[in-house]
């Protein structure tokens, strides 16, 4: 017997509220509609009202699938060049971020470490020929928790950077409670490592292992990967992009394509919304699909997700918040979405496991010393430990560091070869800049081996490139004289 579905809404909080309209839609109905020639009338009635220069990313991933759809079809229209011109240049950067990754990801194979490539890159992996129209700038991939470290050292030791400030040694002792981190080479090596599939609101332990049973062999530029089940692949893609505002669309294509592509265990599929919180989003998206596009989502899954969803009390509020497209907001809308992204942003922080804390040594104004020679402003210097045997000590540092006139972090570190010691932090709240001399003080644990501690600049933030003379001042890495560096006992 046929499920029945009951009526959709488009006012809040029923999920037809949520669906993508106006241009957003006419795209995705361009890209997706079954009836080619409905599909066709729809892509030039937006290229009829827009120009392709003047709308953001978002618009251009979904415009790519349509050109590799309708190639010269559309060559009719005057917009036809530019469109051909920007697919191109979209391919060419997902080829060149897919170079990148390819001899990192065989060393990962090499070591024996399991890949799972996952979003944009496992459709690739699943038809090659995907890669026309499916945008994907980074290459997420998603290894065992056992295999973090080994995944790790070998995006290190291809000069692959951490997106993030910190240094090596520092994020190599986090390991353990981080769920991703997102790592970039060159120009367009961009690759964000995983260790769990899902954010810290949709966490569930079982699943993060079912995931794994399930997935399904496949090929990426050569190198033997992973990917998840159809089922899976569906569940994820709605995970990352159904509560994003639709800072990107093409997730919804994603959906569609492993609908229609493969045998989708649809049990599964609505195991995992149910267990990870997904039945608000999963009920938009599908709904969507389903009822304005004309996918094939049996009636009784849209009709199993609508029931969970529908029982999700005020917490459905908040998802049918975060699913409306952000095109779509009004002024009270942005307020409500902020509040609801907020908390969900609380749980998403949870980590795996708590990491050890911090050591972080608060810098505090000192008195402007002189140097004892004319020290030169660096980015990293060495400081030589005492001699005797391995103990702790207490460390009192004082550096002179010019600020420039914003207000910013100030960022260091102490390492020891590959072990992390402490992080030095202070804050330039006046804009004022010009030399500033602060004083760290705080605990360190000296080995036998007599290695040496290095003190190094940190920045904030990282870049690509650091072409840009606010973002240096900003975030920048700052040098610095070491004025003293003075070894006491322990407290």
């Amino acid at each position: 017997m046929m499920a029945r579905i009951r009526a959709i809404g488009r006012r809040f909080p029923d999920y037809g509220w949520s669906w993508p309209t106006g241009g957003l839609d006419q795209l995705l109905k361009a890209a997706l509609l079954h009836d080619e020639n409905a599909a066709r009338d729809r892509a030039a009635a937006w290229l009829d009202d827009n120009d392709i220069d003047h709308v953001s990313f978002r618009e251009h991933r979904l415009l790519a699938a349509i050109s590799d759809r309708f190639g010269r079809r559309l060559a009719g229209h005057a917009a036809y060049p530019r469109l051909v011109g920007l697919q191109k240049m979209l391919w060419t950067k997902s080829r060149m971020a897919m170079r990148e990754a390819e001899p990192v990801l065989k060393a990962m194979a090499d070591t024996g470490c399991a890949v799972m490539l996952i979003k944009g890159a496992s459709r690739i992996a699943v038809n090659v020929s995907a890669q026309r129209g499916r945008v994907a700038h980074d290459i997420d991939i998603l290894v065992r928790s056992q295999d973090m470290e080994t995944a790790f050292d070998v995006l290190r030791g291809r000069d692959w950077q951490i997106a993030t400030g910190v240094s090596p040694q520092y994020l190599r002792t986090r390991l353990a409670s981080l769920r991703s981190m997102n790592f970039y080479k060159g120009n367009y090596g961009d690759i964000d490592l995983h260790q769990l599939a899902y954010d810290g609101s949709q966490q569930s332990a079982e699943d993060d292992l079912a995931i794994w049973r399930r997935a399904v062999p496949a090929e990426f530029s050569g190198v033997a990967v992973l990917v998840p089940s159809p089922a899976d692949r569906i569940a994820l893609a709605i995970a990352h992009g159904g509560l994003d505002a639709h800072t990107h669309s093409d997730w919804l294509v994603d959906c569609a394509v492993a609908i229609e592509g493969a045998d989708v265990d649809w049990d599964v599929f609505l195991d995992i919304a149910a267990r990870r919180g997904l039945a608000v989003a999963a009920a938009v998206a599908l709904s969507y699909l389903a009822l304005e596009i004309g996918i094939a989502v049996p009636d009784e899954v849209l009709a199993r997700v609508m029931e969970m969803a529908d029982r999700r009390g005020m917490s459905r509020w908040s998802s049918v918040l975060q699913a409306k497209p952000r095109t779509d907001f009004g002024g009270l809308t942005w307020l409500s979405r902020g509040f609801a992204k907020q908390l969900r942003l609380q749980r998403k922080k949870g980590r795996l496991r708590q990491a050890e804390p911090d050591v972080v040594w608060r810098g505090k104004a000192a008195a402007a010393g002189k140097t004892t020679q004319a020290a030169p402003f660096v980015l990293s210097q060495g400081i030589a430990g005492p001699p005797g045997a391995a103990r702790e000590m207490m460390l009192d540092v004082v550096v002179r560091i010019a600020v420039p006139p914003v207000r910013r972090r100030i960022e260091m570190e102490i390492n020891a070869a590959d072990r992390h010691v402490a992080r030095l932090r202070s804050m330039a709240i006046s804009r004022a800049g010009g030399e500033r001399t602060l004083r760290f003080r705080g605990k360190v644990k000296l080995d036998q081996t007599g290695q040496g501690l290095v003190l190094e600049a940190r920045p904030s933030r990282q870049f690509r490139v650091w072409d840009n003379e606010q973002a240096v001042a900003t975030y920048g890495a700052l040098p610095f004289q070491l004025i003293s560096a003075k070894f006491s006992p322990a407290d």
